[in-house]
């Protein structure tokens, strides 16, 4: 059984008039997962975004969304316009907790992270989105990952995001498109299919996601504001 989210009580009802807003969301989806960081990679003809829960043991890979090259770009510009309209509501988003200056600690390689990180089967392959829905609250962003196929869109992955990540997540977004530039500009082919020792090295920081997760206080009670999702390919 499914639900259509114009339906749900935590985002607003699309209008008629854009179908592309209308998403079925699946009961396995419908709770979603909080992150607490993400790893970017970049294959032949998609990005893959890991999705991670590292508050406790073992650290795991929560979710796991497969992004076309095109599409990408549509998601950061979406993600842009709701943190901007995040600031005009609450201000800027709390910032995590750097360490001390000469405590940094040594950052450790994409194997070593992945080596750390319990990624389950039913995970392994990931989900296909080609666009998405963006909703935030005082304390939280909450990510909607679409398939627009015909006759229906549904909701392939909700994830959850505090607040203070959203702007290291749109920098390892924006990184990862930028470095995608440069191998086209340069003339060399893509690289290989990703592998968990190759996550892109502008990625958040891998010495973990704040660990304070979002502010207790809880969402605001008004609801999500949604920002314009991305067009739907």
């Amino acid at each position: 059984m499914t639900s259509d989210s114009g339906s749900s009580p935590d985002r607003p009802d699309p209008s008629d008039a854009n179908p592309a807003l209308r998403a079925r969301v699946p009961d396995h989806v419908a709770d979603g997962c909080f992150s607490t960081g993400a790893i970017v990679m970049t294959g032949p003809s998609e990005f893959i975004v890991d999705f991670l829960q590292t508050i406790g043991r073992p650290h795991r890979v929560a979710s796991r969304v497969v992004i076309p090259h095109p599409v990408m770009p549509q998601f950061i510009d979406a993600l842009q316009t709701n943190l901007e309209l995040y600031r005009g509501r609450f201000g800027d988003p709390p910032s995590p907790p750097t360490p001390a200056p000469g405590e940094q600690p040594r950052r450790p390689t994409p194997q070593e992270i992945y080596d750390d990180l319990k990624l389950p089967d039913s995970v392994l392959s990931g989900v296909y989105a080609n666009g998405v829905m963006i909703g935030h609250g005082a304390s939280e962003f909450g990510l909607d990952f679409l398939t627009s196929f015909f006759p229906q869109s549904a909701v392939s992955a909700r994830v959850f995001v505090a607040a203070g990540q959203i702007p290291r997540l749109l920098e390892s977004l924006k990184g990862a498109v930028r470095q995608l530039e440069q191998r086209r500009q340069g003339g060399t082919p893509d690289m290989q299919p990703p592998s968990e020792s190759n996550p892109d090295t502008n990625g958040p920081d891998t010495n973990g996601p704040d660990t304070n997760g979002p502010d207790t206080n809880g969402p605001d009670t008004n609801g999500p504001e949604e920002g314009t999702p991305p067009p739907i390919h």
